[in-house]
């Protein structure tokens, strides 16, 4: 069973950074767009930040410039490395990710989410 696990979320003041990352495990036999999704309380889900399989990537207008995705194909991870953060980033982050288990189709796969929480 393919599941995505993520890691590195905490309180952390304005202005602080984080970095968020997700790794998948399971069988696996690709992996294509990673992202990075978020839900604050009240609120519905958004994409915060995407990234293909050959690197390109796209954010929400909110966090460019300040918000960088990466992932590591070798090791089946994605990072989100958060800088300049403000309360309104405060939210569960979730890691998501299309993975296929054979050479057929993707399936779209998310982690049970990490809390960020920016206060004073």
């Amino acid at each position: 069973q393919v599941q995505l696990v993520e890691s590195g979320g905490g309180l952390v003041q304005p202005g602080g950074s984080l970095r968020l990352s997700c790794a998948a495990s399971g069988r696996i036999f690709s992996i294509n767009t990673m992202a990075w999704y978020r839900q604050a309380p009240g609120k519905e889900r958004e994409l915060v930040a995407a990234i293909t399989s050959s690197g390109i990537t796209n954010y929400v207008e909110s966090v460019k410039g300040r918000f960088t995705i990466s992932r590591d194909n070798a090791k089946n991870a994605v990072y989100l490395q958060m800088y300049s953060l403000k309360p309104e980033d405060t939210a569960v982050y979730y890691c998501n990710a299309g993975i296929s288990t054979t050479p057929v189709t993707f399936s779209p796969v998310w982690g049970q989410g990490t809390l960020v929480t920016v206060s004073s």
